[in-house]
């Protein structure tokens, strides 16, 4: 991690900090109702807070279209990260200028300020170099705590790094130790599990990963693809047939990589996709012609199993199946479960990550268990795909 710079290595009492959060927060009914990118943000503030910064917090909220509107306003999240900080958050209805001066100028040492929503200006999404000294004149360091947002090349994710004294933050730090250790520079063998609907949206990051891992588990409608390109019926599932020639091109690369590509064996089919549909197991290529493949089997779940027990570092994206509707959940299940209990007997290091990654993981009840689960979608993503993010680029020394 020398490659960056941490709170650690800054001497913030007294200054005025930017923090960049990712405070993009699911709201119902007017409340925040999953604070999870909040609390994981609450460790940075209340440390620069302690250390005696003014905490300037900045973020981008929604995708607002012409300028302020009430609805992607940031003071909407005012009063979640308030009691997740444990003081009161002052505000400022604008994140840059004389509405953002007073208010900071206006707080004292260790108080923490939310500024209003960054996409409210469009040169924010342009990366526009006069907007980011705008916000860079608010404070004296800046601190990146948004992973989550590292794969846009904004004002405020990358332009402002690169005008002022920067570090990560700690969820920034904990992201990047995490992914080094999983892809960098991890223990072998390493296993990737990549699920998910279709391999159009994940051509890049099959193309990476297969470079990288020992063994690559697909599963999800991607799998259906590749059995296709093999030959097999796959029925009435999901497939993308037009991709067929991309799928083999990925197994002619694993195989010159020695990165084995471990296909399901059965799956759980149904003639309809609605919860307790009529559903039987057969083999992989036992599918009928009116029938979807909805999860892996559990002939599947048995030999992941067996192939598993060698891993020592595994990266997981994407579920096995339609988890979101039992009884095809089942198999995302089992070997979610099968990696916390590797990961907690501590052969095993697991990183999962990815929006529907994170959901299956919970539903599994093996979240807890991972070492590192990543909270953002679009960034991990990316770095899965082997891309250099702008705005932890920003932050090298």
């Amino acid at each position: 991690m020398t490659e960056f710079n941490t709170i650690d290595d800054l001497e913030v009492n007294g200054k005025t900090v930017l923090v960049r959060a990712d405070l993009n927060v699911p709201m119902q009914d007017g409340a925040v109702s999953d604070t999870t990118r909040i609390d994981r943000l609450v460790p940075t503030l209340k440390e620069l807070s302690a250390k005696g910064a003014k905490v300037v917090v900045l973020s981008h909220f929604g995708r607002p279209k012409n300028g302020p509107d009430a609805k992607n306003s940031l003071r909407n999240v005012l009063d979640a990260l308030s009691a997740a900080v444990g003081q009161t958050v002052a505000f400022a209805t604008d994140c840059v200028g004389q509405p953002a001066q007073d208010v900071i100028a206006a707080a004292a040492p260790g108080a923490v300020i939310l500024l209003e929503n960054t996409r409210f200006h469009a040169e924010e999404e342009k990366n526009d170099p006069a907007f980011a000294a705008q916000i860079a004149a608010l404070g004296d360091v800046y601190v990146n705590d948004a992973f989550s947002a590292a794969h846009r090349a904004h004002a405020s994710t990358e332009g402002v790094a690169r005008l002022l004294p920067n570090a990560a933050g700690r969820l920034m730090e904990a992201e990047l130790k995490a992914l080094t250790l999983a892809l960098e520079k991890p223990e072998r063998p390493v296993a990737a599990v990549v699920g998910g609907a279709k391999i159009s949206t994940k051509l890049d990051l099959l193309g990476n990963m297969v470079r990288k891992v020992d063994m690559l588990a697909l599963g999800g409608g991607m799998a259906n693809t590749f059995l296709y390109a093999q030959g097999v019926d796959v029925g009435a599932s999901l497939c993308e047939k037009d991709m067929a020639d991309q799928a083999r091109a990925i197994m002619a690369t694993a195989k010159e990589a020695n990165c084995e590509i471990l296909l399901p064996t059965d799956f759980v089919v149904a003639k309809e996709f609605k919860a307790g549909a009529a559903n039987r197991v057969v083999a992989a290529d036992a599918i009928g012609a009116d029938e979807m493949a909805l999860d892996v089997g559990p002939a599947t779940v048995a030999f992941l199993d067996g192939k598993l027990k060698a891993a020592k570092t595994l990266v997981w994206n994407g579920p096995l199946g339609a988890f979101e509707i039992a009884p095809f959940d089942a198999g995302t299940n089992a070997v979610a479960q099968i990696v916390a209990a590797r990961t907690t007997a501590g052969g095993l290091l697991s990183v999962a990550g990815g929006g529907d990654t994170v959901a299956a993981l919970a539903h599994a009840g093996a979240e807890a268990q991972f070492t590192y689960v990543s909270a953002a979608g679009g960034a991990f993503l990316e770095w899965l795909e082997g891309k250099d993010l702008p705005g932890v680029a920003a932050l090298k020394k």
